[in-house]
């Protein structure tokens, strides 16, 4: 019963953002965002709206392709983190304090919406809530991409001791399968058209040992650096794979984007 009762709160969002205000030590999604949005839509012109946007690295890049981005948090030291970003780096951008559960919006409003590490908060119900909340405000023949955590993953398993024990850092945290997550997005109305899975790079070995070293004092690098040719090796491998069902499956995170009919 007591771990049913665990869940995500705000002061959670607040303690971490402060943690990892200098967001060089925050691991980057590289372009997985922008990249796989390109490939179903020219973005130039898009309106564009980033829920729980964190630091604001998945979004920023869609502003350089031409979008009009708008980035939405609830936690104050995110939004502090994305203005700070934003004003260091000259980038015009609307940022915003809001609810994701009452988006401060029109209906369709918006081209795209997105959201990476979000929706795995929230139990079934109040994800499915959210989910129409994002529909809401999209345009009809708007998009949806919702990037979430692998179920079949040895990361699951981590995540939910370190759950039972109390130390994980979001407090809960839920995982999808791709059925899962696709059936969702269909029962509210959304056709898929795109699909993708990363291999997360460095491992999640590395980072895993990185900071556990890192609470004793030692740092090794955000990213190793490792005999060339290996990782000129392994990066292709990963390229090749990169949106195939095998890296769909067993990528520690995997991304759908919806169309609104």
């Amino acid at each position: 019963m007591r771990a049913a009762m665990k869940e995500s709160r705000r002061s959670h969002w607040e303690n971490f953002w402060d943690e990892k205000k200098e967001v060089g030590e925050v691991y980057s999604n590289s372009d997985r965002v922008a990249r796989n949005l390109s490939r179903v839509t020219d973005l130039r012109g898009k309106k564009i709206l980033e829920v729980g946007a964190g630091t604001g690295r998945d979004s920023f890049p869609l502003i350089e392709m031409g979008a009009e981005v708008y980035q939405l948090d609830y936690s104050i030291n995110s939004l502090k983190i994305m203005k700070r970003i934003a004003e260091e780096e000259r980038l015009r951008v609307f940022i915003l304090g809001g609810d994701t559960f009452q988006l401060p919006f029109a209906d369709e409003t918006f081209d795209v919406v997105f959201h990476q590490g979000l929706l795995e908060h929230f139990r079934p119900g109040k994800a499915e809530a959210l989910l129409r909340e994002n529909i809401r405000i999209l345009k009809r023949g708007g998009l949806l991409l919702v990037d979430v955590p692998q179920r079949y993953h040895i990361y699951t398993l981590i995540k939910h001791f370190l759950i039972a024990i109390n130390q994980w850092f979001a407090g809960w945290e839920r995982e999808f399968s791709r059925n899962e997550l696709s059936g969702m997005l269909e029962r509210e109305g959304l056709q898929i058209v795109h699909a993708y899975g990363e291999w997360m790079y460095p491992s999640l070995f590395y980072r895993a040992t990185r900071e556990a070293l890192k609470k004793n004092g030692i740092t090794l690098p955000l990213y190793p650096t490792l005999f060339r040719p290996l990782t000129n090796v392994r990066r292709a491998i990963r390229e090749s794979l990169r949106d195939t069902p095998i890296a769909i499956n067993t990528s520690l995170s995997f991304g759908l984007i919806g169309k609104k009919s």
